[in-house]
């Protein structure tokens, strides 16, 4: 394996303690969950941080194609608990399930002026076009001959 930057390390043992020592910051964008593909195709964004009163559906587990709507997002524990999605325990009182935000997928965003300028934000970097050559630079390549 080729080290691409020397400034960061490679270490298993540091990437695990950098993870699970992330500061709550930190950890809001790495508890993101996928976009559905409505919301996709709406958006241009593949990915983003999940939040409460978000909508999701659960793809993956015990869970799987269960909805509901984000009720906490729990950074301490890396979970989120979502309505209606509940086990009760032995002295029968009900408690949320803790679910991995990237088992999820986001069917409805709730949308206020941050999250819609980092949506913008998100869709605009996303059309770099990479390395996709236009018409007009196209055209001026077929006259250089």
């Amino acid at each position: 394996m080729v080290k691409y930057s020397d400034a960061v390390s490679s270490s298993r043992r540091k990437s695990r303690k950098a993870h699970f020592s992330a500061p709550s910051s930190e950890r809001r964008k790495l508890m993101s969950a996928p976009l559905s593909k409505e919301q996709r195709a709406k958006y241009n964004v593949k990915h983003v941080p999940i939040r409460k009163d978000d909508e999701v559906q659960v793809v993956r587990g015990t869970y799987k194609g269960r909805e509901g709507k984000v009720v906490t997002v729990y950074r301490r524990k890396w979970v989120i608990h979502v309505e209606r999605i509940t086990r009760e325990k032995v002295n029968g009182a009900t408690v949320n399930v803790g679910l991995d935000p990237s088992k999820c997928v986001i069917t409805k965003l709730k949308i206020d002026k941050d999250r819609k300028a980092l949506l913008e934000r998100k869709a605009a970097g996303g059309d770099k076009g990479k390395g996709k050559f236009t018409e007009s630079e196209v055209q001026a390549m077929g006259d250089v001959d």
